[in-house]
């Protein structure tokens, strides 16, 4: 592994001088813009290149359709931009997701206990143009909806944002191991679950069908999640797709996992953490989406 292969996963929040340490992912934090261009001082001395932006909203602020997700200048587009100003060799992803700003926590539009696919593309595109024209470099549609990446890159050209890639999350299961990041994205469903559009963890070859339509789509990138438990899943879309380059995004309960067994004594926790992450690029993963980012930036100095 390199520093090349991470990709660092931040959680932004309104306001100034903010660092709060996240009781659910222990060593994450929630940053306002200001403390964040801090911590990146931090983490381009490292070599690390690639960070993932979360947008974390109050409460008041979320309304059903999900409107600060797409709102001119809002949170993930101000701290794009002021991350590309700071920092222009970064690459930045964003997030492009409503669940984060959805009063009820879904992924797309509702109507009563159903989830709108079809409705909810429009307001995706809208929030990857949004990001895209205030500087992200990459935008990661993690909603899970049937056709958002041809309904975002139709929108990207459209806007004159032809050059910004898409990481689709391609092949992304309903998963236990997602908890601790769903508390500090503040981004839990108020009803129900995800299983209606995100995937059946038995099943292994829709993963092979998901990520062949994102890339018919226009996807440059792909992403199997979660990675530890999905380590099949990672070799087969990679031995289907040798040329795609492959993201895995190793969850926040995978994570947990590991800082919860080496607070126990059960193990060394960055010895563990490097075996389960050697394990994932053995699989076939080209980029590593992990919390361990820059721990691991920091040993391979």
């Amino acid at each position: 592994m390199t520093v090349k292969d991470f990709v660092q996963p931040y959680f932004v929040v309104e306001g100034a001088g903010i660092k709060h340490a996240l009781k659910s992912l222990a060593g994450v934090w929630h940053f306002s813009i200001d403390e964040l261009l801090k911590e990146l001082a931090r983490l381009t001395e490292t070599g690390l290149d690639k960070i993932l932006l979360f947008g974390v909203l109050e409460k008041e602020r979320k309304d059903a359709r999900g409107s600060q997700a797409y709102a001119p200048n809002n949170l993930v587009a101000r701290a794009a931009a002021a991350v590309k100003r700071a920092y222009p060799a970064l690459t930045v992803i964003t997030d492009i997701c409503l669940c984060g700003y959805t009063d009820h926590g879904h992924c797309g539009l509702t109507d009563g206990q159903n989830v709108l696919n079809d409705e909810t593309l429009p307001l995706l595109a809208a929030m990857a143009v949004t990001h895209a024209r205030a500087g992200a470099d990459i935008v990661a549609p993690s909603a899970m909806q049937d056709g958002q990446v041809a309904a975002i890159r139709a929108a990207l050209n459209k806007a004159a944002c032809a050059r910004t890639k898409i990481m689709g999350y391609s092949v992304k299961y309903a998963s236990s191991l997602y908890s601790p990041f769903r508390e500090a994205a503040q981004s839990a469903p108020a009803f129900g679950d995800r299983r209606s559009y995100q995937m059946d963890y038995r099943n292994a070859s829709q993963a092979l069908l998901e990520t062949a339509a994102d890339i018919e789509e226009g996807a440059d990138i792909v992403m199997v999640k979660p990675a530890h438990a999905y380590l099949d899943i990672i070799q087969r879309v990679k031995a289907r797709f040798p040329q795609m380059p492959l993201a895995a995004y190793h969850t926040s309960g995978e994570y947990m996992l590991i800082k919860a067994a080496a607070q126990a004594g059960f193990c060394d926790e960055l010895q563990t953490a490097r075996e389960i992450l050697t394990a994932i690029k053995r699989a076939g993963a080209d980029w590593l989406i992990t919390y361990y980012a820059r721990a691991f930036a920091e040993c391979l100095l």
